[in-house]
């Protein structure tokens, strides 16, 4: 078999390709590979394989305390892994394949290593193309956090994962920009209510009329949920947020780079500046997020500052992200 790969990195950095059969091939070899999703790119393993996880939160530098999510193809295919209760199997009916996350009660096939030894793990359909392909060559599930240093800004290209893990791994799978540029929302049950233990690309209002909603906060205790660590998305640059016009006059001695959802301030101190949506389209100024970040990120301002967003749809998830970014 001829494989066409659009390597644009050189040795030791990882291979961008097209190839899913060669993405599979590593898998199989229990090598890590980077792959698309609707929501960003994730860093994927065999999520049966104990030591293929490990390379993962190696990779990462991600503490072992903080639970994966597994990636499977179909959502009939999450009865092989977990006990799925009544709700979650009604929801994925609606949201599967899509940019919903299911915490519910493992089986003994997952390893403890992917769920941090807890007895809930967290599983996806992802909705992406290449994803879903790349799923069904395989004959496991893929543990696949988001493909970036711990605690970094999630890559939404195949080229942002170059930039923070294209040595730790050998072939990132290239398909393109991620559509919604915005992490899966997290749910567990609880009493026959949805318990959203990150907010994400499904708001609040989509699960609303499946049952009543509960908000649980990253700082609350309770199911073990990826992605809830206190400090998470950062740049390198510090970053603040709140009202803008307020963050410029406290820091109008500093050189700022400014992100805005629309109305973009004057200030003589500002060095770069992001628009997230000239529409004060909230979707897609989630699906601008963390590109817009990166870029900020790299023009040697002395501080990010950035506007909080409006609290409804998407901005609750992105309010989330900015308030995660600035914690020290």
């Amino acid at each position: 078999m001829t494989r066409r790969l659009e390597c644009t990195l050189s040795t030791p950095m990882a291979v961008i390709g097209k190839d899913i059969l060669h993405a599979a091939e590593l898998l199989r070899a229990n090598h890590l590979v980077a792959i698309p999703t609707e929501t960003v790119y994730g860093l994927a393993a065999n999520a049966l394989d104990s030591k293929a996880v490990l390379k993962i939160y190696e990779a990462k530098g991600r503490p072992q305390f903080n639970p994966l999510i597994v990636h499977v193809k179909s959502a009939h295919e999450m009865k092989k892994y977990a006990d799925v209760p009544p709700l979650v199997e009604r929801l994925a009916a609606k949201f599967s394949p899509g940019p919903l996350t299911y915490v519910v009660r493992k089986k003994k096939i997952i390893p403890d290593i992917v769920t941090a030894g807890g007895e809930s793990v967290a599983l996806r359909v992802p909705a992406h193309p290449m994803a879903r392909q790349l799923l069904e060559e395989l004959d496991f599930p893929l543990a696949a956090p988001s493909a970036n240093p711990s605690g970094t800004i999630s890559p939404v290209s195949a080229a942002h994962v170059a930039d923070g893990l294209g040595d730790k791994l050998e072939y990132i799978l290239d398909g393109g920009v991620s559509t919604l540029g915005l992490e899966s929302t997290v749910v567990a049950i609880e009493d026959d209510t949805i318990l959203i233990l990150r907010l994400g690309a499904t708001t609040p209002e989509m699960l609303a009329p499946f049952a009543g909603v509960k908000i649980q906060t990253h700082t609350a205790t309770g199911t073990g949920s990826p992605g809830r660590l206190k400090s998470h998305y950062a740049p390198k640059t510090r970053l603040v947020a709140g009202d803008i016009r307020t963050l410029l006059e406290v820091h109008r001695a500093e050189r700022v780079a400014v992100l805005i959802l629309w109305d973009l301030p004057r200030a003589p101190n500002i060095v770069a500046a992001e628009v997230l949506s000239a529409k004060r389209d909230l979707t897609e100024a989630a699906h601008n997020l963390f590109s817009a970040m990166r870029r900020l990120d790299s023009v040697g301002a002395d501080i990010i500052l950035a506007e909080r967003m409006p609290e409804e749809g998407f901005g609750f998830a992105i309010n989330d992200r900015l308030e995660r970014a600035s914690a020290t």
